[in-house]
């Protein structure tokens, strides 16, 4: 199923696809000439703002390998394209349901959603129950607060 998604095998993301200018010139096409233009400087988005940080990407590798090993730049880097890769696929699926329903936030649900709709339903199932305890923790979090718990903002603290 993975293979059949066009944004999976595109390694740009995807935003760069959307044609944000306006222009008032035309070339001998019909094309925007302006348009062309931001749409080249789009595609020259810096490596780094489209990767998730190495050194992050490196640290989750390495807490799960023994204390001993080591990890080679490419392996890194390789990690690092494939990390951010899927979540701009998981993302960019979630982002086209929220487009269907005319929403405009996706939230952990969509993502949930785009997980399992992509076939991923192992990773989707402990996604929800992650998401569940995450809601439970912020609502205990909101109502401690809500009571009179700590407040850092009064001037006792």
């Amino acid at each position: 199923m993975a293979g059949d998604n066009p944004w999976f095998q595109n390694p740009i993301p995807r935003y760069q696809n959307y044609n944000f200018g306006s222009s008032s010139s035309h070339d001998r096409h019909g094309l925007e000439v302006e348009d062309q233009q931001q749409e080249e400087n789009m595609m020259m988005i810096k490596e780094q703002d489209r990767l998730l940080p190495i050194a992050n990407v490196g640290r989750i590798m390495k807490n799960i390998l023994p204390p001993n090993a080591k990890i080679s730049k490419e392996a890194k880097e390789t990690m690092q394209e494939c990390v951010s890769e899927f979540i701009s696929f998981v993302t960019g699926e979630a982002s086209d349901k929220c487009h269907k329903e005319k929403r405009k936030t996706v939230n952990g649900d969509d993502i949930c959603w785009a997980m399992a709709n992509l076939g991923f339903d192992d990773y989707a199932g402990q996604l929800k129950k992650y998401l569940h305890r995450y809601r439970v923790i912020e609502g205990e979090k909101a109502n401690h607060h809500s009571k009179g718990g700590p407040n850092k903002s009064s001037p006792d603290n």
